[in-house]
């Protein structure tokens, strides 16, 4: 396995030729040889994928049976060229008097197990009882082939480093309990399908969902392997589907209705599934795997080979990949969004809310979220308070940004400068106004925070937060400042997340080409408190990703560090791939680094949020999602990053 727990696994549609083994064998010779040389460790090919799936009553033929083991025995041989991979072939055995619809896993020229299918098909084109036993009514734990023991069952699980994988054929997973399941909850996390599925409408595309929700429901990775072209066509059409799904998620799929052979290959995160077990606590969860063999395929002798990463890894894991999904997703969160505020509003029995518009992004997002509750709500806007408060850093762009979102929304408007009371703090602690450090910064933001709450005691209403989740993985907020509110909409919205909420709503049809201007400039904005005076042409001086890093390269780090507990190495190595063409090495080194420092040292802000709507599988809320004590130690993290 991978030093980061990926295992590359590959799926395979061979050409057959039907009831000719010796074809059969040379075209899976082909496919093992072109997998052993991209370095894959586990290599499923399709069901009875040494006769074809097709025989029909040749399947009582001696003559097909005996060429079938002696095929078995050709491919046994093969496979010590490519030690260390385990490759599943399909194949009918004899044993006692019976025939079995077999999966035989071969590594290093033995034969570690065989599998046969447990649910045999009995309606309309597929008749498998008519040839075959279940593989529920073997006799007995072994079988013999070409004169050899191996242990026979349907209940093995063949484990590769942390790699657990057990295996299932074709109709086995279309039934209300396949067989994988109760593997996955006696510990498998790689369930393997050998596979003979034919081609009508429709089909296909329940056959993916069937095995990304299978795959989702077992928290396991699920490989699916089915012949394709070179079987009968007397009434089928088989069109060749291989399928790599993992935790729900599609990895890779082949072509369909292809005439040459195919491979799929993929790069299994083993650890991201494990974690993700454990999470829940599901192996061995109410369930006794005492039923199951183990067979242990590690080799003593066995090292890691650095080859092609065929993973594809996502630089924004918190924004769907598709621009149809995307826009689905959008309006999706913006609706839990304004869902939790409306149900604070109507428990609280507020009609009138205050935020304070900077013209940035997350106070953006929050205005139009408070917008859509109040409409859905029956609200009047003008119970919506924006508050503008220009300070020392204040630009023209976002002042008149903010401005012209609050005009064309139909809010209250609101212009309360802090500059003067600022200056009186100042002077009332000592503190030089020429002394641009923290102090002069966080004063700003905690008398913004200060009016926004007593204008909101004044009107009778609630302070809506702005804040988001990647300014609150950092710390990026002012402790009792913009760090303080009474709901939080944005809590659990990333700030890559925040710009294609704004984009979308942009889109909509109802608002004015005024409104939309301004939503894309908002956009456009280069992201800043404006705490620090701007500089002599009057642009923003004080860029958030200049001092705290790219906002995008955090969002993934926290993905990956929340959402799936990698090491700081493993996001690194992540991180590389993800953005290779966009920042150095060197670049990631140093913002990880950063990343970690503040996200441990900041918790003690995460420890008295407000409340705030759960709107992904990520949030730092300290009542559920996130319980991290103030003072964690972030040595061992800090350890992992210096050793990247």
């Amino acid at each position: 396995m991978h030093e980061y727990g990926f295992i590359k696994i590959a799926t395979s549609i061979p050409k057959v030729n039907v009831a000719d083994c010796e074809f059969n064998t040379s075209s899976l010779i082909s496919i093992i040889s072109q997998a052993g040389s991209q370095n894959v460790e586990v290599l499923l090919c399709p069901e009875l994928s040494v006769t074809a799936y097709t025989c029909g009553d040749l399947f009582a033929q001696s003559v097909l049976l005996d060429s079938a083991e002696h095929s078995v025995e050709i491919i046994r041989k093969e496979s010590l060229k490519w030690a260390d991979m385990l490759i599943i072939i399909g194949a009918p055995l004899r044993n006692e008097d019976r025939l079995y619809n077999c999966a035989i896993a071969i590594m290093n020229g033995k034969i570690v197990g065989v599998v046969p299918k447990s649910y045999l098909p009995n309606y309309n084109e597929f008749y498998e009882k008519r040839w075959f036993a279940s593989g529920y009514d073997r006799k007995g734990n072994s079988i013999k082939i070409n004169n050899e023991s191996t242990v026979f069952s349907t209940d093995l699980i063949f484990v590769k480093g942390e790699a657990r994988m057990a295996i299932e054929i074709c109709e086995d997973l279309w039934t209300p309990i396949p067989p994988g399941s109760r593997a996955s909850m006696g510990g498998a996390n790689v369930i393997l399908n050998l596979s003979a599925s034919n081609e009508v409408i429709g089909k296909h595309s329940y056959l993916v969902d069937l095995i990304c929700q299978q795959s989702a429901k077992t928290r396991t990775a699920y490989i699916y392997s089915s012949s394709g072209y070179g079987e009968s066509s007397t009434d089928l059409v088989f069109a060749g589907n291989a399928i790599i799904c993992e935790n729900g998620a599609l990895l890779d799929k082949s072509k369909r209705f292809q005439l040459d052979p195919q491979l799929i290959i993929a790069d299994v995160d083993i650890e991201r599934l494990v974690n993700e077990r454990r999470k829940i606590n599901m192996s061995h969860n109410g369930y006794n795997d005492d039923k199951y063999t183990i067979i242990n395929l590690d080799s003593k002798d066995y090292k890691f080979t650095e080859s092609k990463f065929f993973r594809s890894i996502d630089a924004h894991p918190f924004i769907p990949s598709r621009d149809n999904l995307l826009s689905e997703r959008c309006e999706e969160v913006v609706n839990i969004q304004s869902m939790g505020l409306m149900r604070r509003l109507e428990f609280t029995h507020t009609q009138d809310i205050v935020i304070g518009i900077s013209g940035g992004l997350d106070s953006t997002l929050a205005l139009l979220i408070s917008v859509l509750a109040f409409d859905r709500l029956g609200l009047c806007r003008k119970g919506i308070y924006g508050i503008t408060m220009p300070g020392f850093g204040t630009t023209d762009r976002t002042y008149l940004n903010a401005l012209t979102l609050m005009k064309e929304l139909g809010i209250t408007i609101k212009e309360i400068p802090i500059a003067d009371s600022v200056l009186l703090h100042f002077k009332a602690i000592g503190h030089s106004v020429d002394n641009h450090d923290v102090t002069y910064e966080n004063s700003q933001a905690r008398e913004r925070t200060q009016i926004l709450m007593d204008y909101a005691n004044k009107v009778n209403g609630m302070v809506v937060g702005t804040g988001d989740l990647s300014e609150l993985a950092l710390g990026w907020a002012t402790y009792n400042g913009d760090h303080m509110s009474m709901y939080g909409v944005n809590a659990s919205i990333p700030k890559t997340l925040v710009k294609y909420l704004v984009n979308w709503f942009a889109s909509r049809n109802d608002y004015s080409d005024t409104l939309k201007k301004s939503l894309l400039d908002v956009i456009d904005t280069p992201i800043s408190p404006e705490l620090l005076p701007s500089d002599k042409t009057g642009e923003i001086e004080q860029c958030t990703e200049d001092l705290v890093g790219p906002y995008e390269l955090h969002d993934f780090f926290l993905y990956y560090c929340i959402r799936c507990g990698y090491s700081p190495r493993k996001i690194y190595f992540l991180a590389q791939r993800a953005f290779a063409d966009v920042y150095s090495d060197d670049t990631i080194r140093k913002w990880i680094k950063k990343f970690y420092q503040r996200f441990f040292t900041q918790q003690f802000k995460r420890s008295c949020l407000p409340d705030g709507p759960k709107v992904g599988t990520i949030t730092l809320s300290p009542r559920g999602d996130w319980r991290m004590p103030s003072d964690a130690s972030f040595s061992l993290w800090l350890k992992d990053c210096e050793s990247m």
